[in-house]
C-alpha cells in the first residue's frame, strides 16, 4: 500500500453502477431514475433513486453483482409496481402506538420484500438466479446474527432474525431455538403467524399479519430492536400515502365571520396584482404547495376577472401555478405542478453531464516562451531524438510498402486476367484500375494533461513524454494539440466551478517548426475534474475532418474536485464512453513515482477499461510511449 490511512476508501465499480442505473430506468419505466449506494436498500420516489445496500460489499464478485441487482429488482419493479403505499402509511401511523415500533417497521419491510420478490420472479423468471443468491446470503447472515443476539440477550433482535430463517429455511424439520421461559411459550404460535405471510397476496394483508405478530409479542419484550437490518423511508411514505385532498383543506376558523350587507352590482373596481413567487429555495419543484393564509376579512360575492370554481382534481389552492401553460377552456386539472421538470424548454439540462452543470470552461492564452523554456525544450528534444528517428523510419517504410486493393468490376481500364464473368454474366465487367497510394496518415491526436497539484513530482518527466509525442507526430505530419487542465479550488463553490484549459500546442501550429517550447509552460496547479475536461476536448476533436481521432489523457490519480470526489469516477467513465461512441479512441496514461497499488489499478480499469497504460515509474515514460505511438500511427495508415 502506498497510502498512509484510508478512511472509507470504497472504490466505485463504475460499470456496475451504470448497469444498475440502466436496470432502474428500465424496470421503473422512467428514464429519470438512477441507482446509488446507501447503508440500506430502499426506493425514494421523491429523489427518483434506487438505493443499493452496502451489505453486499466485500463479498465474492458474483454475490456483489447478483445481490446489488436483486436490490434493484425489488425496488424498481417490486416496490414501484406492487407496494400499496396508502396501506403502508396507515401501518406506519399504527406502529407509533406500539411498544416496539422499530421491530414493527422492520418486520413489515422484511415480509413485504419477500412477498414482492415472489411477484417479481413470477413476472420475470430470469431474476431467479439473483434472488436465489440473495436468499442464501441473507440466510447465512441471519443465522449467525441470531446466535450472536441470543448470546447478548437481545431477544427481540433474535426474533427478527428467526422470522427470516423460518420463511427461507430449506430444512423440513426446523427446530426453534431457546430464548427464555416466557418467549419459549409463545414461539409455536409466533411461528404459525409468521408462516401466514406465505399466503399474503397484498400489502394490506402483510400489514394485517404484522399487526397480529406485534400484538402477540410486544408485552413480552422489555425493549425495542437495537439493530437495523432493513430500512423503510417512513417520512417520505407517510407524506405520500397519508396526504389526501381533505388534509389540504383549511380547518382553523376565521377570526371574524362578517358578511357584506350589500350585494355586488357588477361595476366594482377589481385590481390585478402581480406577485413574484420565485425564490432560490423553490427553484426546483418539491412536495410543498403555495398557499395563502387569510385570517381576517369580509365575505362578499364579488368575483375577480377570469376566476373559476375550484375542482377536487386541482392542486391545493393552485389558482397560482408554478409556470404558465396553454390549456383548454381554462381547465387546469391536468397540470401537475409537483411532477414538472425544472425547465420544459430543456435549457436546464447540463450539456457536459449533471455532475458538471455548474462547471465553466475558461481557456487561457499562451505566453511567448522565454529563453529558459526554449533551452529546456531543446534539452528534452535531444534526449528523445533517437525515438523520434526510429518512429519516423518505421512509418515511412510502412507507407512505402502499403498496398491498397485495386478497384475491380469496371467497364473500362486494365483487363483482368480472370475472364470467367465473360461467359457467366450478361453484362460482364472485366476491367480494373489501380488506386493512387496515399502518403499521408489520416489521424489527429489530442493530448490532455492533468495539471493538478499531485503532479508536482511528475510534471517534468511528463513534459519529456509530451515532447516525444509532439516531435514524433510533427515529423510524420500528423496534426495534434496539447492541453493542460485544472480546477481552481479556491474559487470553486456549489454554484460555480471554474475549470481552466491551457492549450500550449494547437492544431493550426502543431506542424510548424517553431512549435514546441510552449509545452514547458505546463505546471502543477490545483484540482482535476477529468470527466468535464474529456467532454470539452472531445467536442473540439470531433470538429476535425481526419478519419482516426485519438485522445490521450495523462493523469496520476483519481478525479478530485469540488463536490466531485464520490461521483467523479462514474462521471469520467461516462465521458469516456460518450467519446468512444462518437468515434474517438480514448487512452489513459497513468503516471506514478512510487509504484501502483491494486486499488489504483482497479480505479483506472473502471474508468478506461483495458485502455489504460500504467507507467510504474515516470523515467520509463518514453520507453512505454514509443510502442504506443507506433501502434496508433500504424493503425491510421
Amino acid at each position: 500500500m502506498y497510502r498512509f490511512i484510508n478512511f472509507n476508501d470504497e472504490i466505485i465499480d463504475s460499470m456496475l453502477l451504470m448497469e444498475l442505473s440502466d436496470l432502474s430506468k428500465t424496470l421503473a419505466r422512467n428514464p429519470e431514475y438512477e441507482a446509488d449506494f446507501r447503508v440500506h436498500s430502499y426506493l425514494s420516489k421523491s429523489e427518483k433513486k434506487i438505493y443499493v445496500s452496502h451489505f453486499w460489499n466485500h463479498r465474492s464478485d458474483q454475490v456483489v453483482e447478483f445481490g446489488m441487482k436483486s436490490d434493484v429488482f425489488l425496488r424498481a419493479l417490486g416496490n414501484h409496481s406492487f407496494t400499496d403505499y396508502q396501506a403502508v402509511s396507515r401501518y406506519i401511523k399504527w406502529c407509533e402506538s406500539t411498544k416496539i415500533p422499530r421491530f414493527a417497521i422492520q418486520l413489515f419491510t422484511l415480509s413485504e420484500d419477500l412477498r414482492i420478490e415472489e411477484r417479481c420472479k413470477k413476472i420475470r423468471p430470469g431474476m431467479n438466479k439473483e434472488f436465489q443468491i440473495r436468499r442464501e446470503t441473507y440466510l447465512n447472515y441471519f443465522d449467525s446474527q441470531m446466535k450472536v443476539n441470543l448470546e447478548k440477550s437481545l431477544f427481540i433482535d433474535a426474533l427478527f432474525n428467526l422470522v427470516y430463517i423460518i420463511m427461507n429455511t430449506q430444512m423440513p424439520f426446523f427446530h426453534l431455538p431457546r430464548f427464555n421461559e416466557d418467549i419459549d411459550r409463545i414461539l409455536p404460535l409466533f411461528r404459525s403467524k409468521v408462516e401466514n405471510f406465505f399466503e399474503a397476496a397484498t400489502t394490506n394483508e402483510i400489514t394485517t399479519n404484522c399487526r397480529a405478530i406485534i400484538l402477540l409479542i410486544e408485552n413480552y419484550m422489555k425493549r425495542d430492536m437495537l439493530n437495523e437490518y432493513f430500512h423503510l423511508p417512513t417520512s417520505e411514505i407517510g407524506m405520500e400515502g397519508g396526504l389526501d385532498y381533505n388534509d389540504l383543506l383549511r380547518k382553523d376558523p376565521l377570526k371574524n365571520a362578517d358578511v357584506a350587507d350589500e350585494n355586488s352590482e357588477g361595476d366594482e373596481t377589481v385590481f390585478d396584482e402581480e406577485m413574484k413567487t420565485w425564490h432560490r429555495e423553490t427553484s426546483s419543484p418539491g412536495n410543498t404547495f403555495l398557499q395563502f393564509d387569510l385570517d381576517q376579512g369580509t365575505q362578499t360575492d364579488i368575483l375577480a376577472d377570469e376566476a373559476r370554481e375550484g375542482e377536487p382534481g386541482d392542486q391545493a389552492l393552485a389558482i397560482v401555478q408554478g409556470s404558465a401553460r396553454k390549456s383548454t377552456n381554462k381547465d387546469f386539472s391536468e397540470l401537475d405542478v409537483i411532477e414538472q421538470k425544472e425547465n420544459d424548454s430543456g435549457e436546464g439540462i447540463a450539456p457536459y453531464g449533471k455532475e458538471n452543470k455548474n462547471a465553466e470552461a475558461i481557456f487561457l492564452t499562451n505566453n511567448e516562451p522565454n529563453a529558459e523554456q526554449r533551452n529546456q525544450y531543446s534539452h528534452y528534444k535531444n534526449s528523445i531524438l533517437l525515438y523520434q528517428k526510429k518512429l519516423k523510419k518505421t512509418i515511412d517504410l510502412t507507407l512505402e510498402h502499403k498496398k491498397i486493393r485495386p478497384r475491380s468490376g469496371l467497364h473500362f481500364g486494365i483487363l483482368d486476367k480472370k475472364l470467367v464473368k465473360f461467359f457467366t454474366d450478361e453484362q460482364p465487367r472485366l476491367f480494373y484500375k489501380k488506386n493512387e497510394e496515399s502518403k499521408e496518415i489520416d489521424a489527429a491526436f489530442s493530448l490532455l494533461v492533468d495539471c493538478s497539484a499531485s503532479m508536482q513530482d511528475k510534471m517534468e518527466e511528463t513534459k519529456r513524454g509530451i515532447v516525444l509525442f509532439h516531435e514524433a507526430l510533427k515529423s510524420v505530419g500528423v496534426p495534434h494539440e496539447v492541453t493542460g487542465f485544472w480546477e481552481d479550488a479556491n474559487e470553486a463553490n456549489t454554484d460555480y466551478q471554474p475549470n481552466y484549459f491551457k492549450r500550449v500546442i494547437g492544431f493550426p501550429a502543431s506542424l510548424t517548426s517553431k512549435a514546441g517550447p510552449e509545452i514547458m509552460q505546463l505546471e502543477p496547479e490545483e484540482d482535476n475534474r477529468d470527466g468535464f475536461a474529456i467532454r470539452i476536448i472531445s467536442q473540439r476533436l470531433l470538429e476535425r475532418y481526419e478519419k482516426q481521432k485519438f485522445l490521450l489523457v495523462f493523469s496520476d490519480g483519481e478525479p478530485a474536485a469540488y463536490g466531485y470526489s464520490q461521483n467523479g469516477i462514474v462521471d469520467t467513465h461516462e465521458a469516456v464512453l460518450d467519446a468512444r461512441k462518437k468515434g474517438i479512441e480514448v487512452f489513459n496514461i497513468f503516471l506514478s513515482t512510487n509504484g501502483v497499488d491494486e486499488g489504483q489499478r482497479k480505479v483506472f480499469e473502471n474508468i478506461y477499461g483495458p485502455f489504460s497504460i500504467i507507467v510504474p515509474s515516470v523515467d520509463l515514460l518514453p520507453d512505454i510511449l514509443f510502442p504506443l505511438l507506433k501502434r496508433l500511427l500504424s493503425k491510421s495508415i
